[in-house]
């Protein structure tokens, strides 16, 4: 390995894997730099962007809201007692392997000193039984092995009660294989395929298939699978995350921003693009509420429902296939983020984060002010504490009021110091904007590549073939869509690096190869 891979590599699982790009040159001479619009100001978008400004193209950055950021932007609020709040969703693990999406916020934070590490990633069960993470083995298969001497929902009982023929596809998890296999059966028919032990199933749920914001009923083993290997079984990273020390905008997104326009980028919030349109010399039509703007290509970097409407609203773009693909994707179902602002603290040895499970849709509990600048400082001077719950695939029935009212319920189940606290403000954020991905549909999730060849998709609901998810897919979607555009100009896109593309152990890799065989 060549000093300049052993520095690229640094900090990384010593098995993490590179995807090169196309050899070009290393970026436009300002006489040729084309026009790119980049559709969509959330973590794709602002990937896609970034990498096409660094090489020297004219972009346009289109966000319909105000601020940058997408799923993860944050609101100033006012508070009843007359203090300022940054409201956003809330808690989101930057888990160490996601690489491109560490890699993207190193552009202003090149030692990533805005995220912090929490301990640990425990998960409780209502009927008293946690599990946590920090003290396991980062390394499989020797994290399994200390998570299952260690659990008190997985023992050692469990592990040889498991079916291990039909285990055997989680120690060698590669896609898109994974899809070819998998797709066609439900999380919840896996793991119990596999006889996973049903004290344990909330740990597959709540760490996983919940992340997905879906019932894992409806959500797609492969899925599942791949979220096993990238977090749990495929990589030496294990379960260990970062929050950002400060909310997203203040920590992540307005010094991306600021970075983008140093680099001649035009960010225009608050412009929602209504239509996008090839023209004839090849590139497109960006169509907003000001008139039509001419580009040499662009990405489109957005939540399912935004990009389905945009592109029924683009009646020329695509052929009827993709249209139809499209048209096909799916939003999971409604979530909801419960912010409370108490006038007395909670305990001082309560985690930042707690997963939970069999507390009547509670899915998790953020204590803001053990980790968050600005919630900390605002406990410091008032003597409270600032909390935060998520209940994730709620019922598209369900009464808000209901499922509000619930999570508090649980949370004084949990919290029981926190029943007798007066509220001094509460934010609900009712959202219904990620991507779903039941059964059967990955053939039909449509990929970075568009019939149109200088136009690109990217976002975390966009097929990538490479072993991410969530925000990691997200990031890496944006800057594969940035890549192929640049190719065809003959410059070179972004490294990218992935967890390995399939087991670690070549034993493992072996056996379960004789089993698909």
């Amino acid at each position: 390995m060549s000093a300049r891979d052993r520095a690229a590599r640094r900090g990384r699982d010593r098995k993490a894997e590179r995807w090169a790009p196309a050899p070009g040159r290393e970026r436009f001479a300002r006489e040729d730099a084309p026009a790119v619009a980049v559709v969509g100001g959330g973590i794709a978008g602002l990937a896609a962007a970034t990498l096409l400004a660094e090489r020297g193209a004219r972009v346009t950055l289109y966000e319909r809201d105000e601020a940058l950021g997408g799923r993860l932007a944050g609101k100033r609020v006012r508070l009843a007692d007359g203090s300022e709040a940054t409201m956003s969703r809330g808690f989101h693990a930057f888990f160490r392997q996601y690489y491109n999406l560490r890699g993207l916020l190193r552009r202003t934070d090149p030692g990533l000193d805005r995220l912090r590490p929490l301990p640990d990633y425990p998960l409780r069960h209502s009927s008293g039984l946690t599990d946590g993470f920090a003290r396991v083995p980062r390394t499989p298969p020797f994290s399994a092995l200390g998570f299952v001497a260690r659990s008190p929902t997985f023992g050692w009982r469990d592990l040889a009660a498991m079916d291990a023929k039909a285990a055997l596809p989680l120690l060698d998890v590669r896609v898109p294989e994974v899809y070819d296999r998998f797709d066609t059966v439900s999380a919840t028919e896996f793991l119990e395929r596999v006889r996973f032990p049903q004290a344990a199933h909330h740990l597959a749920f709540e760490v996983f298939s919940r992340s997905f914001f879906a019932d894992p009923r409806e959500l797609s083993a492969a899925e599942l699978l791949l979220m096993f290997h990238i977090y749990f079984l495929g990589s030496a990273e294990g379960l260990l995350f970062d929050v950002p020390a400060e909310p997203f905008p203040q920590a992540l997104w307005e010094p991306l921003g600021d970075y983008l326009q140093r680099l001649g980028t035009t960010v225009r919030t608050g412009t929602p693009a209504r239509g996008v349109h090839p023209h004839d010399e090849g590139g497109v039509r960006v169509l907003t509420d000001t008139g039509e703007h001419l580009y040499d290509g662009a990405v489109l970097a957005l939540d399912p429902g935004a990009l389905r409407g945009l592109v029924a609203s683009s009646p020329g773009l695509g052929d009827p296939a993709w249209r139809h693909d499209v048209a096909a994707l799916r939003t999971a179902p409604p979530f909801l983020v419960s912010r409370f602002w108490l006038d007395r603290p909670v305990h001082t040895d309560r985690p930042g984060f707690l997963g939970t499970s069999g507390y009547d849709g509670l899915d998790n509990i953020s204590v803001l002010s053990h980790y968050e600048g600005e919630a900390a400082r605002w406990a410091s001077r008032t003597g409270g504490s600032v909390v935060e719950l998520h209940a994730y695939a709620v019922a598209a029935d369900a009464a808000p009021q209901t499922v509000q009212n619930r999570l508090l319920d649980s949370l004084h189940r949990i919290f029981p110091e926190t029943r007798d606290a007066r509220i001094v403000d509460a934010r609900h954020e009712w959202r219904s904007d990620c991507p779903h991905f039941p059964v059967g549909s990955y053939r039909r999730r449509p990929p970075v590549l568009t019939p149109h060849h200088r136009v690109t998709l990217a976002g975390d609901a966009i097929r990538c073939g490479l072993p991410v998810a969530l925000m990691e897919r997200a990031a890496t979607t944006g800057f594969l869509a940035a890549g192929v555009l640049l190719a065809q100009w003959g410059v070179r896109g972004q490294m990218l690096w992935t967890v390995p593309r399939a087991g670690r152990s070549p034993v493992l890799r072996a056996l379960a190869a004789w089993v698909r065989g």
